[in-house]
């Protein structure tokens, strides 16, 4: 029997698309996703689907941070130094500690 719960593909969608209304030079933390989404208080729900995208997707899953401003990926890795650069190219700038400011760059 499977784990997976019926509705978690439709709150997948769900998620994917509020991420993806999240215009080119802004960003929205894990909990904003979510609140967005029709579901507060599921920010860790939001990190879930934003693992289980496809291969590919146009789904732009680096603007979404911590809410301290971070990536949530380990610094070093493939995966941050990918957010770090579609940062930079959409003109969000990371300070020394990896944080963007959130008061100028949060949707």
């Amino acid at each position: 029997m499977s784990d997976k719960h019926p509705m978690d593909g439709e709150l997948d969608q769900r998620i994917w698309l509020t991420v993806c209304a999240i215009p080119a030079g802004k960003l929205s933390t894990y909990g904003d996703v979510a609140a967005r989404a029709g579901l507060p208080g599921a920010a860790r729900r939001v990190g879930a689907a934003l693992r289980k995208l496809p291969e590919g997707s146009n789904v732009p899953w680096y603007r979404v941070v911590n809410a301290s401003g971070k990536s949530s990926l380990p610094p070093g890795t493939r995966g941050a130094d990918r957010q770090r650069a579609h940062l930079a190219d959409e003109g969000v700038l990371l300070g020394a500690g990896g944080a963007a400011v959130l008061r100028r760059y949060r949707w």
